[in-house]
Protein backbone atom coordinates (compact mmCIF):
# COMPACT_ATOMS: atom_id res chain seq x y z
CA UNK A 1 0.00 0.00 0.00
CA UNK A 2 0.99 3.58 -0.95
CA UNK A 3 0.62 6.62 1.65
CA UNK A 4 0.65 9.74 -0.01
CA UNK A 5 0.03 13.62 1.23
CA UNK A 6 -0.52 16.57 -1.21
CA UNK A 7 0.42 19.67 0.78
CA UNK A 8 -1.36 22.98 -1.30
CA UNK A 9 0.15 25.10 1.04
CA UNK A 10 -1.94 28.04 2.00
CA UNK A 11 -4.58 26.77 -0.86
CA UNK A 12 -7.28 27.79 0.97
CA UNK A 13 -9.00 31.34 0.81
CA UNK A 14 -11.95 33.59 0.76
CA UNK A 15 -14.26 34.94 -1.65
CA UNK A 16 -11.78 37.34 -4.08
CA UNK A 17 -13.51 40.16 -6.24
CA UNK A 18 -10.90 39.93 -8.87
CA UNK A 19 -12.18 36.25 -9.13
CA UNK A 20 -15.82 37.67 -9.38
CA UNK A 21 -16.64 36.57 -5.73
CA UNK A 22 -15.32 33.04 -5.84
CA UNK A 23 -12.38 31.52 -4.37
CA UNK A 24 -9.11 30.38 -6.10
CA UNK A 25 -10.03 26.69 -5.42
CA UNK A 26 -13.67 27.61 -7.32
CA UNK A 27 -11.74 29.43 -9.84
CA UNK A 28 -9.46 27.23 -10.88
CA UNK A 29 -10.03 24.75 -13.55
CA UNK A 30 -8.26 21.26 -11.67
CA UNK A 31 -10.51 18.09 -12.80
CA UNK A 32 -7.92 15.54 -10.61
CA UNK A 33 -8.34 17.61 -7.41
CA UNK A 34 -12.05 17.59 -7.98
CA UNK A 35 -11.83 13.65 -8.65
CA UNK A 36 -10.82 13.31 -5.03
CA UNK A 37 -13.54 15.39 -4.00
CA UNK A 38 -15.86 13.05 -5.87
CA UNK A 39 -15.30 10.03 -5.59
CA UNK A 40 -13.28 10.12 -2.25
CA UNK A 41 -14.34 11.71 1.30
CA UNK A 42 -14.34 15.73 1.42
CA UNK A 43 -14.80 17.65 4.25
CA UNK A 44 -13.11 20.48 6.19
CA UNK A 45 -10.26 19.79 8.79
CA UNK A 46 -9.39 21.94 11.86
CA UNK A 47 -5.80 22.37 11.65
CA UNK A 48 -4.41 25.29 13.59
CA UNK A 49 -5.50 24.60 17.73
CA UNK A 50 -7.42 27.33 19.11
CA UNK A 51 -5.06 29.76 20.46
CA UNK A 52 -2.23 28.84 18.40
CA UNK A 53 -0.68 31.15 15.44
CA UNK A 54 -2.13 30.00 12.08
CA UNK A 55 1.14 29.19 10.34
CA UNK A 56 2.53 26.45 8.45
CA UNK A 57 4.62 25.17 11.63
CA UNK A 58 1.42 24.10 13.25
CA UNK A 59 -0.59 23.52 9.91
CA UNK A 60 1.84 20.67 8.76
CA UNK A 61 2.67 19.36 12.34
CA UNK A 62 -1.23 18.53 12.70
CA UNK A 63 -1.27 17.28 9.31
CA UNK A 64 1.79 14.95 9.75
CA UNK A 65 -0.18 13.39 12.92
CA UNK A 66 1.43 15.70 15.82
CA UNK A 67 -0.68 17.50 18.08
CA UNK A 68 0.78 21.06 18.33
CA UNK A 69 -0.67 21.85 21.10
CA UNK A 70 1.66 18.45 22.66
CA UNK A 71 4.57 18.67 20.58
CA UNK A 72 4.97 22.61 18.96
CA UNK A 73 7.95 24.38 20.66
CA UNK A 74 8.04 27.32 17.73
CA UNK A 75 8.91 27.58 14.43
CA UNK A 76 12.43 28.22 13.99
CA UNK A 77 13.55 25.00 15.86
CA UNK A 78 11.67 22.89 12.94
CA UNK A 79 13.97 24.85 10.37
CA UNK A 80 17.02 24.46 12.55
CA UNK A 81 16.08 20.08 12.18
CA UNK A 82 16.15 20.74 8.33
CA UNK A 83 19.77 21.98 8.02
CA UNK A 84 21.39 19.41 11.17
CA UNK A 85 21.62 22.48 12.89
CA UNK A 86 23.10 20.90 16.60
CA UNK A 87 20.98 22.29 19.38
CA UNK A 88 21.26 21.67 23.23
CA UNK A 89 18.58 21.74 25.41
CA UNK A 90 18.62 25.46 26.43
CA UNK A 91 19.63 26.92 22.78
CA UNK A 92 16.94 28.77 21.42
CA UNK A 93 17.08 29.32 17.52
CA UNK A 94 15.23 32.17 15.88
CA UNK A 95 13.86 32.40 12.10
CA UNK A 96 15.39 35.28 10.46
CA UNK A 97 13.97 36.80 7.30
CA UNK A 98 15.93 39.00 5.27
CA UNK A 99 12.96 41.80 4.41
CA UNK A 100 12.99 44.88 3.25
CA UNK A 101 11.87 48.64 4.59
CA UNK A 102 10.12 51.02 3.33
CA UNK A 103 9.49 54.99 3.65
CA UNK A 104 5.56 55.95 5.06
CA UNK A 105 3.26 58.66 6.30
CA UNK A 106 4.67 60.85 9.28
CA UNK A 107 8.11 59.43 9.10
CA UNK A 108 6.98 56.04 9.72
CA UNK A 109 9.34 52.96 8.61
CA UNK A 110 6.88 50.55 6.79
CA UNK A 111 7.32 46.61 6.20
CA UNK A 112 7.65 46.75 2.58
CA UNK A 113 8.59 43.28 1.73
CA UNK A 114 9.09 40.19 3.91
CA UNK A 115 11.10 38.11 1.09
CA UNK A 116 13.15 41.26 -0.34
CA UNK A 117 12.13 40.65 -3.36
CA UNK A 118 12.44 36.96 -3.17
CA UNK A 119 16.62 37.16 -2.60
CA UNK A 120 18.29 34.55 -4.58
CA UNK A 121 20.31 32.27 -2.28
CA UNK A 122 23.43 33.04 -3.67
CA UNK A 123 23.13 36.80 -2.57
CA UNK A 124 20.90 36.09 0.90
CA UNK A 125 24.40 33.75 1.75
CA UNK A 126 26.79 36.34 0.85
CA UNK A 127 24.63 38.57 3.37
CA UNK A 128 24.41 35.93 6.26
CA UNK A 129 28.08 35.73 5.76
CA UNK A 130 28.73 39.09 6.72
CA UNK A 131 26.24 38.84 9.51
CA UNK A 132 28.25 35.94 10.68
CA UNK A 133 31.74 37.68 10.51
CA UNK A 134 30.36 41.05 12.17
CA UNK A 135 27.56 39.99 14.13
CA UNK A 136 28.14 36.59 15.92
CA UNK A 137 29.43 35.99 19.40
CA UNK A 138 28.65 35.79 23.04
CA UNK A 139 26.44 32.99 22.52
CA UNK A 140 24.89 34.41 18.89
CA UNK A 141 25.22 32.08 15.53
CA UNK A 142 23.84 32.58 12.13
CA UNK A 143 23.16 29.77 9.28
CA UNK A 144 22.12 30.00 5.93
CA UNK A 145 18.48 29.15 4.62
CA UNK A 146 16.96 29.20 1.54
CA UNK A 147 16.50 32.88 -0.17
CA UNK A 148 15.14 35.30 2.01
CA UNK A 149 14.71 32.63 4.82
CA UNK A 150 17.44 31.70 7.79
CA UNK A 151 18.20 31.20 11.19
CA UNK A 152 20.18 32.77 14.14
CA UNK A 153 20.83 30.09 17.14
CA UNK A 154 21.15 32.01 20.84
CA UNK A 155 23.06 29.92 22.68
CA UNK A 156 21.62 29.38 26.25
CA UNK A 157 19.15 32.02 25.25
CA UNK A 158 15.90 33.57 25.97
CA UNK A 159 12.75 32.15 24.16
CA UNK A 160 9.76 34.37 25.42
CA UNK A 161 10.78 37.97 23.64
CA UNK A 162 7.30 39.03 21.35
CA UNK A 163 7.86 38.50 18.03
CA UNK A 164 5.57 39.64 14.74
CA UNK A 165 6.31 37.23 11.74
CA UNK A 166 6.96 39.59 9.14
CA UNK A 167 4.48 37.98 6.67
CA UNK A 168 1.54 39.57 9.15
CA UNK A 169 2.61 42.99 8.99
CA UNK A 170 3.13 44.21 4.70
CA UNK A 171 2.78 47.77 3.73
CA UNK A 172 2.02 48.12 7.79
CA UNK A 173 4.41 50.23 10.05
CA UNK A 174 6.69 48.37 11.67
CA UNK A 175 6.62 50.44 14.97
CA UNK A 176 4.42 48.40 17.74
CA UNK A 177 5.73 44.95 15.82
CA UNK A 178 9.23 45.55 17.42
CA UNK A 179 10.79 42.90 20.06
CA UNK A 180 9.42 43.47 23.01
CA UNK A 181 10.11 41.95 26.58
CA UNK A 182 12.64 39.49 28.11
CA UNK A 183 15.75 39.47 25.40
CA UNK A 184 14.32 42.57 23.28
CA UNK A 185 17.34 44.64 23.54
CA UNK A 186 19.41 41.83 22.56
CA UNK A 187 17.33 41.58 19.66
CA UNK A 188 16.85 45.16 18.77
CA UNK A 189 20.84 45.84 18.93
CA UNK A 190 21.45 42.62 16.03
CA UNK A 191 18.92 44.56 13.68
CA UNK A 192 20.21 48.08 13.80
CA UNK A 193 23.77 46.27 13.48
CA UNK A 194 22.40 44.56 10.26
CA UNK A 195 20.96 47.34 9.05
CA UNK A 196 24.18 48.91 8.97
CA UNK A 197 25.63 46.15 7.07
CA UNK A 198 23.01 46.11 4.91
CA UNK A 199 22.63 50.14 4.30
CA UNK A 200 25.58 49.79 1.32
CA UNK A 201 26.07 46.34 1.00
CA UNK A 202 27.45 45.15 -2.58
CA UNK A 203 24.56 42.89 -2.65
CA UNK A 204 21.81 45.75 -2.29
CA UNK A 205 24.18 47.87 -4.48
CA UNK A 206 23.42 45.11 -7.40
CA UNK A 207 20.07 44.96 -6.68
CA UNK A 208 19.94 48.76 -6.97
CA UNK A 209 21.18 48.55 -10.33
CA UNK A 210 18.89 46.41 -11.56
CA UNK A 211 16.12 47.64 -9.95
CA UNK A 212 15.09 44.95 -7.50
CA UNK A 213 13.98 45.09 -4.28
CA UNK A 214 17.04 45.97 -1.27
CA UNK A 215 17.20 44.14 1.92
CA UNK A 216 17.06 46.70 4.24
CA UNK A 217 17.29 44.17 7.69
CA UNK A 218 17.54 41.25 9.61
CA UNK A 219 14.24 40.50 11.61
CA UNK A 220 13.65 37.92 14.20
CA UNK A 221 10.49 35.64 14.64
CA UNK A 222 9.33 31.83 15.58
CA UNK A 223 11.75 31.19 18.22
CA UNK A 224 11.69 28.20 20.20
CA UNK A 225 13.72 24.95 21.72
CA UNK A 226 14.30 21.71 20.42
CA UNK A 227 11.38 19.49 20.12
CA UNK A 228 11.45 15.71 20.13
CA UNK A 229 8.82 13.74 17.91
CA UNK A 230 7.76 10.27 17.36
CA UNK A 231 8.72 9.35 13.77
CA UNK A 232 5.91 7.97 11.45
CA UNK A 233 7.84 4.48 11.51
CA UNK A 234 7.53 4.21 15.38
CA UNK A 235 3.50 5.40 15.03
CA UNK A 236 2.49 3.66 11.70
CA UNK A 237 5.28 1.62 10.74
CA UNK A 238 5.81 3.12 7.30
CA UNK A 239 9.42 4.56 5.93
CA UNK A 240 8.72 7.27 3.82
CA UNK A 241 9.83 10.59 2.33
CA UNK A 242 9.62 14.22 1.94
CA UNK A 243 9.80 16.52 -0.80
CA UNK A 244 9.84 20.48 -0.51
CA UNK A 245 11.49 23.33 -1.12
CA UNK A 246 10.97 25.07 2.62
CA UNK A 247 13.12 23.90 5.54
CA UNK A 248 10.06 24.44 7.97
CA UNK A 249 8.33 21.30 6.25
CA UNK A 250 11.81 19.67 5.70
CA UNK A 251 12.54 19.80 9.39
CA UNK A 252 9.38 18.51 10.25
CA UNK A 253 9.87 15.61 7.70
CA UNK A 254 13.16 14.86 8.97
CA UNK A 255 11.91 15.06 12.77
CA UNK A 256 9.56 12.53 11.73
CA UNK A 257 11.58 10.26 10.23
CA UNK A 258 11.00 10.90 6.29
CA UNK A 259 13.93 11.06 3.96
CA UNK A 260 14.67 14.28 2.87
CA UNK A 261 14.66 14.54 -1.00
CA UNK A 262 15.84 17.53 -2.84
CA UNK A 263 14.16 18.43 -6.18
CA UNK A 264 16.47 20.22 -9.00
CA UNK A 265 14.66 23.41 -10.06
CA UNK A 266 12.31 23.60 -7.11
CA UNK A 267 12.46 26.91 -5.77
CA UNK A 268 9.77 27.46 -3.06
CA UNK A 269 7.53 30.00 -5.16
CA UNK A 270 5.28 30.24 -8.42
CA UNK A 271 7.88 29.30 -10.83
CA UNK A 272 8.99 25.93 -9.15
CA UNK A 273 9.48 23.14 -11.30
CA UNK A 274 5.92 21.16 -10.27
CA UNK A 275 6.62 18.34 -12.55
CA UNK A 276 10.04 17.46 -11.12
CA UNK A 277 8.67 17.31 -8.23
CA UNK A 278 5.79 14.81 -8.93
CA UNK A 279 8.26 12.69 -10.71
CA UNK A 280 10.77 12.22 -7.80
CA UNK A 281 7.82 11.93 -6.02
CA UNK A 282 6.92 8.59 -7.94
CA UNK A 283 10.22 7.75 -7.85
CA UNK A 284 10.25 7.85 -4.04
CA UNK A 285 7.29 5.15 -3.96
CA UNK A 286 9.28 2.45 -5.76
CA UNK A 287 11.20 2.50 -2.22
CA UNK A 288 9.01 3.91 0.29
CA UNK A 289 5.64 3.76 1.18
CA UNK A 290 4.67 6.88 2.16
CA UNK A 291 5.58 11.02 0.34
CA UNK A 292 4.67 14.08 1.62
CA UNK A 293 5.05 16.40 -1.35
CA UNK A 294 4.49 19.78 -0.47
CA UNK A 295 3.81 22.82 -2.39
CA UNK A 296 4.68 26.64 -1.24
CA UNK A 297 3.45 28.53 -3.78
CA UNK A 298 -0.52 28.89 -3.58
CA UNK A 299 0.97 30.45 0.38
CA UNK A 300 3.48 32.62 -1.66
CA UNK A 301 1.01 34.50 -4.37
CA UNK A 302 -1.58 34.61 -0.74
CA UNK A 303 0.77 36.40 0.23
CA UNK A 304 1.21 38.92 -2.52
CA UNK A 305 -2.14 39.61 -2.48
CA UNK A 306 -2.85 37.87 -6.25
CA UNK A 307 -5.65 35.25 -6.25
CA UNK A 308 -5.03 35.01 -9.82
CA UNK A 309 -1.67 33.61 -9.42
CA UNK A 310 -2.67 31.78 -6.65
CA UNK A 311 -5.71 30.26 -9.12
CA UNK A 312 -2.51 29.37 -11.70
CA UNK A 313 -0.64 27.62 -9.52
CA UNK A 314 -3.62 25.35 -8.44
CA UNK A 315 -4.00 25.04 -11.79
CA UNK A 316 -0.43 23.72 -12.30
CA UNK A 317 -0.42 21.37 -9.18
CA UNK A 318 -3.56 19.71 -10.32
CA UNK A 319 -2.14 19.09 -14.26
CA UNK A 320 1.10 18.57 -13.36
CA UNK A 321 1.87 16.65 -9.75
CA UNK A 322 -2.00 15.11 -9.07
CA UNK A 323 -2.87 14.10 -12.56
CA UNK A 324 0.57 12.20 -12.90
CA UNK A 325 1.03 10.87 -9.25
CA UNK A 326 -3.03 8.94 -10.29
CA UNK A 327 -2.22 7.45 -12.98
CA UNK A 328 1.68 6.35 -11.60
CA UNK A 329 0.24 5.28 -8.28
CA UNK A 330 -2.52 3.13 -9.80
CA UNK A 331 0.38 1.47 -11.70
CA UNK A 332 1.86 0.84 -8.34
CA UNK A 333 -1.64 -1.09 -6.63
CA UNK A 334 -3.27 -0.41 -3.73
CA UNK A 335 -3.13 3.36 -2.49
CA UNK A 336 -4.65 6.18 -0.44
CA UNK A 337 -4.12 9.82 -1.42
CA UNK A 338 -4.82 12.67 0.87
CA UNK A 339 -5.39 16.11 -0.50
CA UNK A 340 -4.71 19.63 1.92
CA UNK A 341 -3.10 22.58 2.90
CA UNK A 342 -2.18 23.43 6.23
CA UNK A 343 -4.15 26.38 6.60
CA UNK A 344 -5.93 29.44 4.77
CA UNK A 345 -3.91 32.22 3.18
CA UNK A 346 -6.59 34.31 2.04
CA UNK A 347 -5.21 37.04 -0.69
CA UNK A 348 -7.34 39.64 0.88
CA UNK A 349 -5.23 39.25 4.35
CA UNK A 350 -2.22 38.45 2.40
CA UNK A 351 -1.37 36.29 5.80
CA UNK A 352 -2.67 33.39 7.48
CA UNK A 353 -5.78 32.73 9.03
CA UNK A 354 -7.31 29.76 11.33
CA UNK A 355 -10.27 28.57 9.25
CA UNK A 356 -10.68 24.87 8.46
CA UNK A 357 -9.78 24.19 5.30
CA UNK A 358 -10.99 21.46 2.95
CA UNK A 359 -9.45 17.91 2.31
CA UNK A 360 -10.24 14.89 0.22
CA UNK A 361 -9.13 11.12 1.35
CA UNK A 362 -9.52 8.60 -1.66
CA UNK A 363 -8.68 5.34 -1.76
CA UNK A 364 -7.10 3.04 -5.12
CA UNK A 365 -10.48 1.48 -5.96
CA UNK A 366 -12.42 4.80 -5.78
CA UNK A 367 -11.18 5.73 -9.04
CA UNK A 368 -13.18 3.26 -10.85
CA UNK A 369 -16.31 4.26 -9.39
CA UNK A 370 -18.96 6.26 -10.68
CA UNK A 371 -19.46 9.81 -8.96
CA UNK A 372 -21.67 9.92 -5.81
CA UNK A 373 -21.92 13.52 -6.43
CA UNK A 374 -21.48 16.21 -8.45
CA UNK A 375 -19.34 18.04 -5.94
CA UNK A 376 -15.48 19.73 -6.55
CA UNK A 377 -12.40 20.27 -4.07
CA UNK A 378 -13.62 23.90 -3.07
CA UNK A 379 -13.75 25.40 0.77
CA UNK A 380 -17.66 25.87 0.08
CA UNK A 381 -18.59 22.03 -1.21
CA UNK A 382 -16.42 20.96 2.13
CA UNK A 383 -18.63 22.51 4.11
CA UNK A 384 -21.81 21.29 2.43
CA UNK A 385 -20.89 17.73 3.42
CA UNK A 386 -21.14 18.69 6.96
CA UNK A 387 -18.12 16.59 7.96
CA UNK A 388 -15.33 18.32 10.35
CA UNK A 389 -12.56 16.80 11.51
CA UNK A 390 -11.76 19.21 14.58
CA UNK A 391 -9.05 16.76 15.91
CA UNK A 392 -7.29 17.64 12.91
CA UNK A 393 -3.96 15.83 13.77
CA UNK A 394 -5.98 12.57 13.76
CA UNK A 395 -6.77 13.01 10.15
CA UNK A 396 -3.42 10.95 9.18
CA UNK A 397 -4.74 7.83 11.16
CA UNK A 398 -7.72 7.28 8.83
CA UNK A 399 -5.07 7.45 5.92
CA UNK A 400 -3.32 5.17 7.26
CA UNK A 401 -6.61 2.95 7.30
CA UNK A 402 -6.98 3.12 11.22
CA UNK A 403 -10.00 3.92 13.03
CA UNK A 404 -9.22 7.98 13.21
CA UNK A 405 -10.81 10.89 12.55
CA UNK A 406 -13.12 9.48 9.63
CA UNK A 407 -14.56 6.32 11.64
CA UNK A 408 -18.44 6.11 10.89
CA UNK A 409 -18.28 8.70 8.26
Amino acid sequence: MKYVIIHGDGMADWPCDELGGLTPLQAARKPNMDLLATRGTLGMVATIPKGMAPGSDVGTMTMLGYDPLRHHTGRAPIEAASQGIAMGPNDVVFRMNLVSFKPGEGGATVMNDFTSGHITSEEAARIVEDFRRELSGDGIEFFNGVSYRHLMVWRNGVRNTRLTPPHDITGKPIEGHLPEGEGAERLLGLMRHSQEILRDHPVNRERRAKGETEASSAWFWGQGTRPTLPTLKERFGVEGSVISAVDLVNGLGRLAGLEVIKVPGATGFLDTDYAAKGRYGLESLKSKDFLLLHIEAPDEAGHMGRADLKKEAIERIDELIIGPMLKGLAAMGDFRILLMPDHATPSKLKTHSSEPVPFALMSAGAVSKSSRAERRYTEADGERTGLKVNDGFRLIESLFGRDGALAGN
